[in-house]
């Protein structure tokens, strides 16, 4: 027996499903077999659905803003890099072992 190819759903479907579920108007068996969709999954869908309900009414969001970029700091360290560059690549030249055509 061959193993069935990994199928991606829709979130759309999966929706749908957890929706199904969550009615309880059938059996988790009942819905695997009409959702063409295991068991462990429904239930799996149906639980992120319950869990991230809150958030579609404007409930806590697990996603936090980025810190704020501070320019001065970065532009201190493209400085830094840019000199350390600038040095290195003079003592490579004198060294001879950078060629001062590049």
């Amino acid at each position: 027996m061959s193993r069935r190819p990994r199928r991606n759903h829709s979130p759309a479907f999966k929706a749908k499903v957890a929706l199904a579920a969550i009615k309880g108007e059938k059996t988790l068996a009942e819905l695997a077999e009409q959702f063409d969709v295991h068991a462990n999954q429904i239930t799996s869908w149906r639980t992120q659905l319950l869990e991230g309900a809150a958030e579609v009414f404007g409930g806590d969001s697990r996603t936090e803003a980025p810190p704020p970029i501070d320019v001065k700091e970065l532009h201190a360290k493209i400085g830094e890099l840019t000199l350390t560059n600038d040095f290195l690549a003079g003592a490579l030249t004198k060294a001879g072992l950078l060629s001062a055509r590049r």
